[in-house]
């Protein structure tokens, strides 16, 4: 008997285009068990055993459009981190740790590096030093992430003294009572319960009036050049301002704080401050808080298009394309410097609110922060109009020609050698986040945080989250052991690595495991609920795993 085959219905190509992508499907059901959608390849290797095996290490990006997974998995652990400092009873502890073996290593390492630089220095070999420098960059990138905090010591000492500028406040800016700073973090208690915090929102000032949607009014009396200098600016503004607070306060105020873009596209401030500070003290430091910017002048360029300085590789500097004269140095620049090139301070909207701690008002205020953790700038200020995209523009070009550290290469463009330039420099070109066009002058970080907010960095927060969910575990039968990684030799896979396996199956193999550890830690929570009718424990535990 001969078997009946039946044919598969007829499908067009449009048809058959409209079907998900088997790699669709997978980063579809990644995103919804939570596994990263993007991971880097890693070869993993013990150094006992020599057995070899590839992981899947998560691209740890916070912005949602990259990877959903990761961004709200930061956002959950900055919502934790801002909960567990905001509102506290005791003091935490700042107790330093002992540094560890890797630490104590590369800090060798670090000054093995400053010795080879200065001997290739010594003896003019300009491309070996260069190759040092790069070196002790990676060095400082690895102490960075094993937490270590702080400024660390320059490679290159400053050639000279720097000329002092004096700290009388200017005449334009109302004087603020100044008190010695006490040690102590907590707030005021009142009624000898209740220990409130703040709430506060600072902008930067008007540059001229604007409608609904963000854009001015009118487009050539709004200030563009003082918007975007404001912005490059706004980071040191807010640290004047908290140094300022704590002066007049008398104690170490602490603070969780956001830097969000206002529709306008200028950066405003959304904090959360530990303890009751009055509404007047807030208003009156706001009022007296101001940033000058001891830079040489920058209003007119010296060069452009095509006419820009040119790298001379005999004396390693920038000269004039015409007379070959070297431009100006940074250092002379600045001790040249009679009057401030800008000064920066607040507008005159702020808002401060008391939060009790515990309250539903203190979680809506924690999901405000965060609101906009997981969007990228150009996202959270999209341009949907011609008027909102001319308004970007405009105040793009200007970020373009404002310099954004004494290392950027836009001052090449007025006449000045910044500092650290080399043969790789552009003139006019800057990697600085402050001039792309996607962030429009937003300081490199969202979040700003104290060092004694909760006594805890972000890798002890998610230490604990890796603990509680351990103990869960553990409370049902289920160990899971800890794995000494520093031990294991790990290799990021160069693109294209014939020996790297599929992502496809790596992330088939993420999902497995997230899937397992689910039921695993839905299993302690049944075990853990109360009988019905008793209070449980656990109410918040599902979302801390």
């Amino acid at each position: 008997m001969n078997a009946t085959v039946t044919p598969l219905p007829h499908q067009s190509r449009a048809e058959r285009m409209r079907q998900p992508l088997s790699t669709e499907v997978i980063a579809a059901t990644a995103d919804k068990h939570g596994v990263c959608v993007r991971p880097f390849t890693m070869e993993v290797t013990d150094p006992d055993s020599g057995a070899s095996r590839y992981v899947a290490v998560p691209c740890g990006s916070t912005v949602e459009s990259v990877c959903g997974p990761c961004a709200r998995k930061a956002k959950a652990l900055r919502q934790t981190q801002c909960r567990e400092g905001w509102h506290l009873d005791e003091e935490p502890d700042f107790t330093p740790e002992e540094p560890t073996k890797k630490q104590t290593d590369l800090f060798e390492q670090r000054a093995d590096l400053a010795g080879l630089y200065r001997q290739a220095q010594d003896e003019d070999a300009y491309d070996r030093a260069d190759t040092v420098r790069e070196e002790f960059r990676a060095v400082d990138d690895e102490l960075r992430a094993t937490g270590v905090r702080g400024r660390l010591p320059s490679l290159d000492p400053p050639a000279h003294q720097p000329k002092r500028r004096s700290t009388k406040r200017r005449q334009d800016a109302p004087d603020l009572p100044r008190r010695s700073v006490d040690t102590r973090t907590l707030g005021r208690e009142y009624a000898g319960r209740f220990r409130p915090s703040m709430f506060v929102t600072l902008t930067l000032d008007t540059y001229g009036r604007v409608r609904a949607d963000g854009t001015p009014v009118d487009p050539g009396s709004y200030d563009y050049r003082r918007a975007a200098r404001d912005a490059v600016h706004f980071s040191a503004l807010v640290d004047r301002w908290w140094q300022n607070l704590r002066r007049v306060v008398g104690w170490d105020v602490q603070y969780f704080a956001t830097v969000e873009p206002q529709r306008r596209t200028a950066p405003h401030l959304h904090a959360a401050v530990r303890g009751s500070i009055s509404h007047d003290v807030i208003r009156q430091v706001t009022a007296a808080t101001y940033h000058q910017v001891w830079w040489p002048a920058h209003d007119r360029p010296v060069y452009s298009g095509e006419d820009v300085p040119v790298w001379e590789a005999r004396t390693r500097q920038f000269v004039d394309p015409h007379t070959r004269r070297p431009l100006t140095p940074w250092d002379e620049a600045v001790d040249q410097v009679d009057e401030p090139a800008h000064v920066v301070s607040f507008g005159a909207q702020v808002h401060s609110k008391g939060i009790l701690g515990g309250t539903e008002e203190a979680g809506r205020h924690i999901g405000y922060l965060t609101k906009y953790l997981t969007k990228a700038t150009g996202e959270v200020i999209e341009a949907t109009t011609t008027r909102q995209r001319g308004h970007h523009e405009r105040l793009h070009a200007e970020l373009s020609r404002t310099p954004c550290s004494p290392r950027c290469a836009v001052w090449l463009l007025y006449g000045i050698q910044p500092l650290g330039s080399n043969s790789k420099t552009v003139p006019g070109r800057c990697r600085g986040r402050a001039h792309r066009r996607s962030t429009l002058g937003l300081p490199g970080r969202r979040v700003l945080v104290s060092r004694k907010w909760s006594g805890k960095s972000l890798a002890d927060h998610r230490a604990d989250r890796k603990a509680f969910v351990r103990d869960m575990l553990a409370s049902v039968g289920i160990e899971k052991p800890q794995q000494n990684t520093s031990q294991l030799v790990w290799r990021t896979l160069a693109p294209g690595d014939r020996n790297a396996p599929p992502r496809a199956h790596l992330l088939m193999h993420a999902i497995a495991e997230r899937i397992t550890w689910r039921a695993e830690y839905d299993r302690a929570l049944l075990a853990a609920q109360p009988p019905p009718g008793g209070a449980s424990e656990t109410s918040a535990t599902r979302q801390a795993a």
